[in-house]
Parts: C-alpha cells; sequence; structure tokens
C-alpha cells in the first residue's frame, strides 16, 4: 500500500478526495455498459438474458426461472452448520430490521383537524444477490429479511447461473432462499437482472417489480442508476470500502487483517487507513504486506491494496482525520481509537467501534445490513433496510368545524395564486 503524507497542509475536502481517488473513469465505462444491457434486455428479454448469460456466465441452456425442485434439493443439501449459522444471522437481521419500522403517528392540529402518518410497504421487489468471484448467501439475508420486515408481498430473487452447477444458482444461495420462503427465483446476473427486474420478461414469467436492492460490482451499481425513474432503487453498493482511523492504541495486526478483509472482496475494492501515527502506519504497512501474501485470494488482494483507490493517509490531528473520513464517506468506517468520539464520523454507510467489532461482524452476524452506500453516497444515501420498502403516506381528516377555520385562508391563498377554483372547492361545501 503506498503511504500519502497530508501533514502541515491546509486541505480542503476536495483536496482530500483528490489524494486518495475513487476510479470515477471506471463507474463511467460501467454505466456505458450497464445502460446498454439494460436497453437490450427491455427490449428483447429473455434472449437477452441467455446472450449475457453465455457471454459472462459461460452459461446456455439452463433454467432462467429456477425450478422449486432445485430449492428443495439445495437446502435439503445444506451442510448443518452452515444452515445454523444462517439461522442465527436471519434471527438477528430481523431484530436489526424490525427496530426501522416506524409506529404510525396520529397529530392533531386542531380539534377536528387530524393528520395519520403510515408507511406503507410496497407491493413487489426484485433483490440482487451476486455470484462472481465469491459467493453470498449473507446477502439473501440482508435483502430478504428488510422486505418481508416491512410487509412487502411479493419477493423475487436473482443471482447469477454458475458454470460449475450446470448452470443452477449456487446452492448455498438457494438453500438461504428456500430456508426465509423466497420462490420466486431467477438465474441471471450483472446488470442484466436489473433491467429484468425493471422491466419484468414475461417470457420467463418475470413481472416488473416496484423496488430493485442488493449489492454488486460496478455494472450492478450502474444498472440502477440505468432504471431509476422507472423503479426505486436501493443506493449504489458497488465495490467495497473500508476505511479506518486509528491512532497510537490501535493494534497494527488487527488493522491490517481488517483491511485485507474487505480487499478480497474485488480487485477495485478500496481500503485506507487514516492515522496521526507514522508509527503505526508503517507498522500497519509491514502486516499487510505480510498478510496479503499469505491470504487464499492473494492476488486479487494485492491488486485492490495497490490500485490508486487504496492508501494509508498521514494527517496532522484527529480533528483532520475526522475531517477526512467525513469527506470521504466511506461504505464502512471503523474506529480504532482511544477516544473514539462516532458522533463526530456523520459520514458513513455503517460505523463499527472498537477492537472487538470488525467489518466483517457486519457483514454476517451483527444483526446490521451489510448493503451499503459506496461512492461516497453515504453523504446523503443510507444503506438498505426495512425503511427501503416502505412509502411514508399521510392520510388527513378535517371534519365540518376544522375545515370552517381555514376557510378564509384557504381562498385568500387560492386568490394570491391565481387559482380561483381551489378556493371555489372549499366554500361550495358551505353553500346551502
Amino acid at each position: 500500500m503506498r503511504t500519502i503524507d497530508l501533514r502541515g497542509h491546509a486541505l480542503t475536502p476536495a483536496d482530500m478526495l483528490a489524494a486518495v481517488p475513487r476510479a470515477a473513469g471506471t463507474r463511467e465505462a460501467a454505466f456505458s455498459a450497464a445502460t446498454d444491457i439494460v436497453a437490450d434486455v427491455a427490449a428483447r428479454g429473455e434472449a437477452s438474458l441467455r446472450a449475457q448469460a453465455e457471454r459472462f456466465d459461460g452459461v446456455a441452456g439452463h433454467d432462467i426461472r429456477v425450478p422449486a425442485a432445485h430449492l428443495d434439493e439445495a437446502l435439503a443439501a445444506l451442510a448443518p452448520d452452515i444452515r445454523a449459522a444462517l439461522e442465527e444471522a436471519i434471527d438477528r437481521v430481523r431484530l436489526g430490521s424490525a427496530a426501522q419500522v416506524p409506529a404510525e403517528i396520529v397529530t392533531e392540529i386542531r380539534p377536528g383537524a387530524r393528520i395519520l402518518q403510515r408507511w406503507q410497504p410496497v407491493r413487489r421487489v426484485g433483490l440482487y444477490v451476486p455470484g462472481g468471484k465469491a459467493v453470498y448467501p449473507s446477502s439473501v439475508v440482508m435483502n430478504v429479511v428488510p422486505a418481508q420486515i416491512a410487509g412487502v408481498a411479493e419477493v423475487a430473487l436473482a443471482s447469477p447461473p454458475q458454470r460449475e452447477h450446470g448452470g443452477r444458482v449456487h446452492p448455498v444461495i438457494l438453500a438461504a432462499a428456500r430456508l426465509l420462503g423466497v420462490d420466486e427465483v431467477y438465474a441471471m446476473g450483472g446488470a442484466g437482472a436489473i433491467g429484468a427486474f425493471a422491466h419484468g420478461v414475461p417470457a420467463i414469467g418475470l413481472a416488473r417489480v416496484d423496488v430493485v436492492t442488493g449489492p454488486g460490482n460496478n455494472f450492478v451499481a450502474a444498472a440502477k442508476r440505468a432504471v431509476a425513474g422507472l423503479v426505486g432503487t436501493d443506493s449504489e453498493a458497488g465495490a467495497t470500502e473500508i476505511l479506518i482511523v486509528a491512532d497510537d492504541s490501535a493494534d497494527a495486526d488487527i488493522v491490517a487483517a481488517d483491511l485485507i478483509s474487505q480487499a478480497e472482496h474485488d480487485e477495485q475494492a478500496s481500503a485506507v487507513l487514516v492515522t496521526t501515527s507514522p508509527a503505526l502506519a508503517d507498522a500497519v504497512a509491514a502486516k499487510v504486506a505480510e498478510r496479503a501474501a499469505g491470504t487464499r485470494h492473494a492476488a486479487r488482494v494485492q491488486t485492490a491494496l495497490a490500485g490508486d483507490q487504496s492508501a494509508i493517509v498521514l494527517l496532522d490531528d484527529q480533528a483532520a482525520a475526522t475531517a477526512f473520513s467525513n469527506a470521504y464517506a466511506p461504505e464502512h468506517l471503523e474506529l480504532h481509537l482511544a477516544d473514539p468520539r462516532p458522533e463526530d464520523f456523520v459520514h458513513a454507510g455503517a460505523v463499527f467501534v472498537g477492537r472487538h467489532t470488525p467489518v466483517s461482524l457486519g457483514d454476517y452476524l451483527a444483526g446490521s445490513n451489510h448493503v451499503l452506500p459506496t461512492g461516497g453516497q453515504a453523504r446523503y444515501a443510507a444503506g438498505l433496510s426495512a425503511s427501503t420498502f416502505l412509502r411514508p403516506q399521510q392520510v388527513v381528516t378535517y371534519d365540518e368545524r376544522a375545515l370552517t377555520e381555514v376557510r378564509d385562508a384557504i381562498v385568500t391563498l387560492a386568490e394570491a395564486e391565481d387559482l380561483p377554483a381551489h378556493g371555489e372547492a372549499v366554500t361550495a361545501r358551505f353553500t346551502a
């Protein structure tokens, strides 16, 4: 990993972001390609999905709509320890997601004038689970459970067909879906799957959805942007990011292990350490090199850590380190600080505090959701939650007395806006 020394400089947020660039060019190219793929699915439906499966997954002639028997077989063959771990994750995410559903609230504006604030679930969702360099049954849990807690009536799930499994979705993903009671599953991947959810593919029985969610690579994230407005989407959960803010109290080996844990996802993954301690920076660099060489996916990890998107950043003081983190707005933020003050770190997809709270915990069993905004979107976007599938809706009820109190004011404002029929719609109710 390269080290960037920003000490002794008065830095704006833009200066900080320029120091550790994100792969903007890669994302722009992904958006162009994803837009074309989505348009092709809209135009050609099943034929487009099959062409993409052959091109990207090396699969032909497979069942795009997964037969129920495949789901049953996968669950029956699931190793008991994996099933137990998934069941524990489901229980924990259910608890975490239930806390995200607001209660109905009635506000009495005046006597006889009431507004009910309620949250209505969308009817149908399409949930994406990646399946390229790794297998993600945990993402089945993170997508499905919040939708079920929100009260979504129809849940469809997609994951890429796997050549080594005869064109089927990976069996552990199928087992997780069956464990959660999801029976509408499609073997389709990448930007094409997002396009299929958004437009529907009648030939395979896929009706268009109202909301599309789920993590993936930059092409999946770009495809969500391409269909935004046609359907709702969660934030763009693209190539993963971890930013660790640490001081002299941190354990260099643990920091290195956590950086590598996210770098193993993808060559485009971002791993950033921000510190005020040159000694820690040197120790982490040495530990990263040692650990990266010995990990199973060493080549992938080393590519990610050597990329421009990864770095060790030295800053003058904790205030500058906090400002850097807030400017970067990482997907995952870890705080390895003697005085962590998580309330100061306002821009992050999720915050993990202390040496016993690694991002890996959030990936699986914290009870939090691991589908989080990347690319700086944590400045304004939230991670996947039950609220992703809920729409706030106001129900207004006024009685005659309450309407009488505001009749003249409504007429006055209607005349001021040159919309007299608005006022007449009110006065008509008081005509004898």
